[in-house]
């Protein structure tokens, strides 16, 4: 599809994606729903991809408010909220569950579904300029795109209610410290450089192995230990039998680089 509200640039089979609204914060509205969906098929075919905001002063600082505010306090209004969290969980589910490493580049405000569209990546990093929060409770709402869900399974189900239920941001050196994000960078151009680095040596190793690792990450989180121990062992007998294993193992005795298909 034709993009308006965001940019889909690729280099090196790696795509970056930029929320492109920097007007209004780069909040997402329906139509950058449809766009990051549309994009997230085109990941499917590359090594990878960065999400990140338009401009220093927001990733993205939320969802749009305005159609909720038109239907507020009637049963129209249940309904649109029911629509409205379902269609961004779906997304935000399919990108959670790609095949392929995501990661979210937040540079300044990440709050509300901005902070929710980073929980979904893979993992995320930060510039020091970066305020990450879930405000909803101050419009008499909560997170409707997963965030009282992914939050917890992040920070801890003490530390996710002090920022669920205050609705209060922590700033980035806190964000770090509780395990928000991975790592700070001092700009946005050092962290958007080292998140290619990563995604670059993540697509060097065998595909089959990254795309099995995520799903036994994703299936077993919340299965117990003895379930999710099973998944594992699955995991691990299915890439056993690929030729990516035969290729990894015997590039290792062989003391060379191993030459992947995804096969």
């Amino acid at each position: 599809m034709a993009y308006e509200n965001l940019r889909f640039e690729v280099a090196l089979g790696v795509a970056t994606i930029t929320i492109a609204r920097e007007k209004v914060l780069n909040a997402l509205d329906a139509r950058t729903l449809d766009e990051l969906a549309a994009a997230l098929r085109d990941v499917a075919d590359l090594r990878g991809a960065l999400i990140t905001g338009a401009g220093e002063k927001a990733f993205v600082a939320g969802a749009d408010i305005s159609s909720l505010a038109a239907n507020a306090g009637s049963a129209t209004g249940a309904a649109a909220g029911l629509e409205t969290a379902r269609r961004g969980q779906a997304l935000f589910r399919k990108l959670e569950t790609c095949p392929r490493p995501i990661i979210a580049c937040v540079n300044g405000f990440a709050l509300g579904g901005g902070l929710e569209l980073a929980l979904a990546c893979h993992f995320r990093y930060a510039t020091r300029n970066a305020k990450l929060g879930l405000p909803e409770v101050k419009l008499g709402l909560i997170p409707g795109y997963g965030g009282t869900q992914r939050l917890p399974r992040t920070v801890g189900r003490g530390r996710a209610l002090e920022l669920i239920l205050s609705g209060e941001p922590v700033d980035a050196e806190r964000a770090l410290r509780i395990g928000l994000v991975n790592e700070l960078f001092e700009s946005k151009d050092a962290m958007l450089e080292h998140a290619r680095k990563t995604i670059a040596t993540i697509a060097s190793r065998g595909p089959l192995a990254i795309a099995a690792a995520i799903d036994a990450v994703d299936r077993g989180l919340d299965a117990t230990i003895e379930a999710g121990l099973a998944i594992e062992a699955e995991a691990f007998a299915a890439v056993c039998a690929t030729q990516d294993a035969r290729e990894g193992t015997r590039a290792f005795l062989e003391k060379r680089p191993a030459a992947f298909k995804g096969a």
